[in-house]
C-alpha cells in the first residue's frame, strides 16, 4: 500500500483541482519523479501530473493510509 501523501502549498493556476493545504495521495511514477513531477490523485479523484515544488511530501502510518486511500 503506498503510504506517500503529500501537502499542496501552492496550487497558482490550478485553483479548480488543488487546495492548498489539503493532503493528497502520491501515485507512483518514477518517470515523472526524475522530472521533478509528483503525480497525485487530485479534486477529482483522477491522478495527475503536477510540479513536485508546489507539494510537501510526507508519510503517514500505514493504518492511516489504508483509511485515506479507502475514501478517495
Amino acid at each position: 500500500m503506498n503510504t506517500k501523501y503529500a501537502v499542496c502549498i501552492n496550487n497558482r493556476g490550478f485553483e479548480a483541482s488543488l487546495e492548498v493545504g489539503k493532503l493528497y495521495e502520491i501515485v507512483p511514477d518514477e518517470d515523472a519523479e526524475s522530472d521533478e513531477m509528483l503525480r497525485v490523485i487530485d479534486e477529482d479523484g483522477e491522478d495527475y501530473l503536477f510540479e513536485a515544488n508546489i507539494f510537501f511530501p510526507i508519510n503517514v502510518p500505514v493504518d492511516l493510509a489504508a483509511v485515506l486511500h479507502e475514501r478517495v
